[in-house]
Parts: C-alpha cells; structure tokens; sequence
C-alpha cells in the first residue's frame, strides 16, 4: 500500500503537522459534545472544516495522475 503513497511527503513537517492539527481538531469537535454527534450549525461547521482538511491532507499523498 505505502508503495502507492508518496512517502517522502508523509515524513514531512509540514504534511505531519498538518496532518495532526486536522485530527485534533476533528477529534475535540467530539470531546466538547461529550462523544456524542455535534448539536448546533457551528459545531456541524467544524466538523465539516475539519474533515475537509484532513481529506485534502489524504489526497495530498497519493500518486497524482498524468495526463495524456
């Protein structure tokens, strides 16, 4: 699988901090709702911001396409 994924990048700084500071904050979106599914637009808005982020850390390391 890690052969597939741009290694190099995943090692980083950059890509790690990143990385970690989009999982935090998914994961405080469920601490500060007590485990539970959030409640209220704003909490939903993080939630949403969070996971955008990190999706977008995911896409970054994988083998991009070349176009022909």
């Amino acid at each position: 699988m890690f052969d597939v994924l741009n290694v190099e990048k995943m090692m980083g700084v950059e890509w790690l901090g990143q990385t970690i500071a989009s999982l935090c904050w998914i994961v405080s979106v469920f601490v500060y709702s007590d485990g539970s599914l959030p409640e209220g637009n704003g909490d939903w808005l993080q939630l949403i911001a969070a996971s955008s982020w990190m999706i977008s850390n995911m896409s970054s390391i994988l083998p991009k396409k070349e176009n022909s």
